[in-house]
């Protein structure tokens, strides 16, 4: 099998830039764009509790802001970032998914999940993705740019609004979990993406308040974004999409390869799960005769094995979602149990992702794809 060309993989085109917003801001960057506008510094906490406690963006609604600066504040400080596209809902109205338009018409899909007693969102980080990997509805459509910070937390502002809003129903409160695991690359676009999950972390009123282990990034084998990662000293959750044991079929299905074999990319992720005593999700998405054999379940196992016990990691399956007119299409059932029952038989600690949204192209990228055709 022949390589695919390998992809600029942090090189994001510069169109675009996205307006500044108030989840582009720390905490005292806030209190310095507060003083710009002649306010006192108190106001920053006051806007702060509108949009992290109430969950309000509409600054005409923020009662105890001068009326008379609540213009200004709107203009330069809160910005509308996501203009609703579509929505589509499957699973009963359990799972909701949103496209997205960004200020100069980029395209970005999130999706929520209610689960019972929990809520997760999937979340994008990038419009499009620069992977290239052929079997990704995103990844076919090429990288359009890096979301910014604010871009990608108001994803998580738009989900919490949602289930306050009674969208989703039988959810209550607020998002339990976000993966990183819509459109886009994350840790090639990792300033943004660890600025995002500090504001998802802050305590309020800076804050979403959330669990660093509720939330999930997930990447195809950057390495040195993996190590660096790991010195963030956060238990975030790593999740590594590997897709294929050996580097002659992973070369093809997943270019970043030609870079980072999957030894190196396997250390990585071994090491960020010892540093951080996290365990590590495996993800592996199962191709009809591309990926799904018996040896390479076997192969997995021994690839994943020699790094030590099985405590530092999990295999999550993913039956594939093709997208239309796409070779790459899901494995047989009985494909799909066999690589299921090799794994267990060795001892590897393996689930089968509970798929979502295939009725409503649930895959990423695919939802945008129908709407630029």
């Amino acid at each position: 099998m022949t390589g695919t060309p390998l992809p600029l993989v942090f090189d994001a085109p510069a169109r675009g830039k996205a307006p500044k917003h108030w989840l582009d801001l720390g905490v005292d960057e806030r209190v310095e764009a507060i003083g710009k506008l002649g306010l006192p510094r108190f106001r920053a906490d006051q806007i702060s509790r509108h949009l992290f406690d109430r969950l309000e963006d509409d600054v005409t609604r923020f009662s105890d802001i001068p009326s008379a600066i609540r213009d200004d504040l709107g203009a330069q400080l809160f910005p509308k970032l996501l203009e609703h596209v579509t929505q589509r809902t499957a699973d009963k109205g359990a799972t909701v998914k949103t496209l997205w338009r960004l200020h100069d018409g980029s395209l970005l899909e999130s999706v929520l999940m209610r689960y019972p007693g929990r809520s997760t969102l999937c979340i994008s980080s990038q419009a499009g993705c620069g992977m290239a990997c052929p079997f990704c509805a995103t990844g076919q459509g090429g990288l359009k740019r890096n979301l910014s910070q604010a871009e990608i937390t108001v994803q998580a502002l738009a989900a919490n609004q949602m289930l306050a809003s009674g969208v989703v129903p039988g959810a209550s409160g607020r998002l339990n979990n976000i993966v990183f695991m819509g459109m886009g690359e994350p840790l090639a676009n990792y300033k943004a993406v660890m600025g995002s999950i500090r504001t998802l972390l802050a305590p309020s009123p800076t804050g979403f308040a959330m669990s660093a282990r509720g939330i999930t990034v997930s990447t195809v084998g950057l390495v040195p974004k993996i190590h660096q990662l790991r010195e963030e000293g956060l238990p975030l959750t790593l999740a590594v999409s590997l897709h294929a044991p050996d580097d002659e079929l992973r070369d093809e299905i997943v270019p970043i390869n030609n870079r980072w074999k999957v030894d190196e990319v396997v250390d990585a992720a071994w090491e960020y799960a010892r540093a951080t005593k996290r365990r590590v999700s495996i993800e592996y998405a199962l191709m009809r005769d591309i990926n799904d054999q018996k040896e390479r379940a076997e192969l997995l196992a021994s690839v994943l094995k020699r790094r030590g016990d099985w405590g530092w990691v999990h295999v999550n399956l993913i039956p594939l979602n093709p997208t239309p007119g796409s070779k790459w299409t899901a494995s047989r059932r009985e494909d799909e149990r066999t690589f299921i029952q090799t794994l267990e038989r060795r001892g590897v600690p393996v689930t089968l992702r509970d798929t979502r949204g295939s009725e409503i192209d649930g895959a990423c990228g695919q939802l945008a794809a129908t709407v630029q055709e």
